[in-house]
C-alpha cells in the first residue's frame, strides 16, 4: 500500500487540498477518484527539495535533464480524460520523476511507464520504492515505440508533445481504448483524446497546452 500523505501531521496537506479545490475542482475537474488521487499523492516528493515550496503551485516545475513536472491542472485534465478504471493496465510515456504515474497507480491496476532519460527513470523508481508504490513498472526506452511486448493497452497517456500521433502507440491501443497526448510543435500544441472503435480512431480536442517535445531514438 502506498504511503499517500493524507494525515493532519503532513505539513503539505493544506497546500495539497487547496490545490485540489482551487486549481482542479474550481476549474472543472469532476471525477472524484481523480480528485482523491491528486489529494493524496505527495507532489512535493517528486520535485527537487529546493522546489518544495512551489510543489503545489499552479505551474510546471523543472526536474532536471531539461524536463518538467506538469502543472497540476494539466495532469488532472489528462487523467480525467483518460478514464482509467480499476482493472486497467495503463501505458504512460514520459515518466519524469514519477508523479503522474503515482497518481495513475491510485486509479488503475497497473501502470507501465517508459522514460527515455535513464537518470530520471532511476529517480522515479527510487521515489516509487521509497513511497511504497508497488503497481508501477518503469522501463528505459524510446517512448514513441511504446511497449509492444506488453500490448494491447486500454489506456495510453503521453506526457510529451509529438508532432504527429506515433503510429506504434495507435497500434498498441486496444479496441475501445483511449489515448491522451499533446500534439504539435513549440508554441502550437493541442491536447488530444483519441478513441479507437471498430478499428477506427476518432479525436477530441481538449484545448491548448505546452509540453516538452517527445524525442525518439
Amino acid at each position: 500500500m502506498a504511503m499517500d500523505h493524507f494525515s493532519p501531521a503532513d505539513p503539505f496537506l493544506n497546500a495539497r487540498l487547496r490545490m485540489v479545490a482551487e486549481q482542479l475542482r474550481d476549474r472543472g475537474i469532476r471525477d472524484e477518484h481523480v480528485l482523491q488521487a491528486m489529494a493524496t499523492v505527495p507532489r512535493h516528493e517528486f520535485v527537487p527539495r529546493e522546489a518544495w515550496g512551489e510543489a503545489y503551485a499552479d505551474h510546471p516545475l523543472p526536474i532536471g535533464e531539461g524536463q518538467t513536472i506538469s502543472q497540476p491542472y494539466i495532469v488532472a485534465l489528462m487523467i480525467e480524460a483518460l478514464g482509467a478504471e480499476v482493472g486497467d493496465t495503463v501505458l504512460e510515456i514520459g515518466t519524469g520523476t514519477g508523479y503522474e504515474a503515482a497518481v495513475l497507480s491510485r486509479l488503475a491496476a497497473r501502470v507501465m511507464t517508459v522514460e527515455r532519460v535513464a537518470s530520471l527513470a532511476m529517480r522515479a523508481q527510487a521515489n516509487f520504492d521509497r513511497l511504497g508504490y508497488r503497481n508501477i513498472e518503469v522501463s528505459v526506452g524510446d517512448g514513441k515505440e511504446g511497449l509492444p511486448q506488453s500490448a494491447p493497452f486500454k489506456r495510453i497517456i503521453v506526457a510529451a508533445a509529438a508532432a504527429a500521433v506515433p503510429d506504434p502507440l495507435l497500434q498498441q491501443l486496444d479496441e475501445n481504448g483511449k489515448l491522451v497526448l499533446p500534439v504539435g510543435i513549440a508554441d502550437s500544441q493541442q491536447l488530444q483524446l483519441l478513441r479507437k472503435s471498430a478499428g477506427q480512431v476518432t479525436s477530441t480536442n481538449l484545448g491548448g497546452c505546452r509540453f516538452v517535445p517527445l524525442i525518439g531514438s
